[in-house]
């Protein structure tokens, strides 16, 4: 009974403890808020948190931070997902599991006599294999994590980009509208002065063209004002009746006086990032599996273990009130499988093969980590520069084209045409700023997750895809 029950509790599996070790890994993309909730929960204490701090952005805009915690626990894609490798993990662990014995019952008749044989049996095989499927269910349990952890990164990539568009978004709406406005009003007072006489057909086109381009924009900025906060609204998970509650802050935030030390970034290139971890943890599982298939590719050997019993029957030969005792026979049986025609020279190939496939996996993320950091650190930097460059340089320069033409106009050297040119040139320069700004907080995104380990090409999979 002791060894059954200790067979029986050689596995385990808590999916809480998954979560809470991820959220050790990645404590900066979950701040702790990481969990896999019930229905109970998603309908109670977690759902109004999130209903909170949908009302708090109704005040300052909802902050990029507080647009995680709100995917974290609001949003059923991302329980889902929890859900998945939750799955995933009780499988592996199942791996290490006794297979239960077989019981075989036989009945066997001998005229008015019968005899009942019970088997039990079981794979000594599977039996003496136990500590290393053991291993390498950990191991795949910890690959299960692992990859919970970089998928858990990337969604959280997702909602920051998400965010960073959506704000974007609304700040160049506002602009648009007023290059529309400006755009409008000249096209007007361009067509009176043609009506006047004072003003030629070519003139007046111009500025009608000029409005035609800039309704054009402005109804673009629209659409992609909604399409971006629509994509945000679907990462957070939000209800129809939460949508109403989401309010964004009018602007991006500053850019950061510096930049992050490269020298930190240089020390993020190595083995604790994730996509590296998981390359060796699949190392490990091939080269564990592989000494498995060896052990378990030849043969099969089982251990029953019988016991049969014979009724007591009439025996007329001795005399009508005497009997004969049931007897009771217990036995021991093995049996094996032959490998006459399948050896198991196939499976140790694949496993072979298989774990030299792991290996070079490893050695090419290896290789590949400080290269891809290299050049996320690149496009972080160069967006920088260009978003720093359009605040300190080319938005300074429109400033002054400006004043200096309104001076010119109150000495009539210049047009009210003129002017306005002038300030839907600057309204031109403010957007394209934001559109810098936009891109290096979506370089800041991709940055934080190759840091950690999730590569580029990973989080950058939905840049500009508004589907999920």
């Amino acid at each position: 009974m002791s060894a059954t029950l200790l067979l029986s509790s050689c596995s385990s599996f808590d999916v809480q403890t998954l979560v809470k070790k991820t959220n050790g890994d990645v404590p900066q993309f979950t701040q702790a808020h990481l969990q896999l909730l019930t229905r109970s929960q998603q309908s109670s204490n977690f759902y109004t948190k999130a209903n909170e701090l949908l009302a708090q952005s109704a005040e300052r805009g909802l902050s990029q931070n507080d647009a995680v915690h709100i995917a974290l626990i609001n949003s059923p894609a991302l329980q889902a997902l929890l859900a998945r490798h939750a799955a995933n993990g009780a499988i592996a662990a199942q791996g290490a599991e006794i297979v239960n014995p077989l019981l075989t019952l036989e009945n066997i008749r001998r005229g008015d006599a019968s005899d009942l044989s019970r088997m039990i049996s079981f794979s000594l095989i599977d039996l003496l294999s136990l500590p290393l499927r053991q291993n390498l269910a950990q191991s795949k349990i910890s690959e299960v994590q692992l990859k919970m952890s970089i998928d858990v990164v990337d969604r959280v990539t997702q909602v920051r980009k998400a965010w960073v568009d959506a704000v974007a978004a609304k700040q160049i709406l506002i602009y648009a509208n007023q290059v529309n406005d400006v755009a409008q009003a000249s096209a007007a007072l361009a067509q009176k002065m043609r009506d006047a006489g004072n003003f030629s057909q070519l003139q007046a086109a111009r500025q009608r063209a000029f409005y035609s381009d800039a309704f054009t924009q402005l109804k673009t900025a629209q659409q992609s004002e909604v399409s971006s906060r629509e994509h945000l609204i679907r990462l957070l998970g939000l209800t129809e009746e939460q949508k109403p509650m989401l309010h964004l802050p009018g602007r991006l935030p500053d850019l950061p006086a510096t930049l992050i030390d490269v020298e930190k970034i240089k020390d993020a290139a190595n083995a604790e990032r994730l996509d590296i971890r998981l390359a060796k943890n699949r190392l490990e599982y091939a080269a564990r599996q592989q000494g498995l298939t060896t052990l378990t590719s030849w043969t099969d050997v089982q251990i029953g273990i019988a016991r049969e019993t014979g009724s007591q029957v009439d025996n007329p030969d001795i005399g009508t009130n005497q009997k004969k005792d049931g007897t009771i026979k217990r036995s021991t049986q093995i049996s094996f499988s032959l490998p006459i025609f399948n050896q198991g020279q196939m499976q140790r190939d694949a496993m072979n093969a298989a774990t030299r496939a792991a290996s070079d996996e490893l050695e090419n993320t290896m290789r590949n980590a400080a290269s891809t950091l290299h050049e996320t650190y690149s496009s972080y930097a160069s967006s920088y520069d260009i978003a720093r460059h359009y605040h300190t340089d080319i938005l300074a320069l429109h400033e002054q084209i400006l004043r200096e033409n309104q001076l010119r106009y109150n000495g009539m050297l210049a047009s009210v045409f003129d002017l306005l040119a002038d300030a839907r040139e600057q309204i031109h320069g403010v957007t394209a700023a934001i559109r810098a700004e936009q891109v290096f907080w979506l370089a800041d995104a991709s940055l934080q997750a190759e840091v950690i380990g999730v590569p580029k090409f990973v989080n950058d999979r939905t840049s500009g895809n508004k589907d999920d």
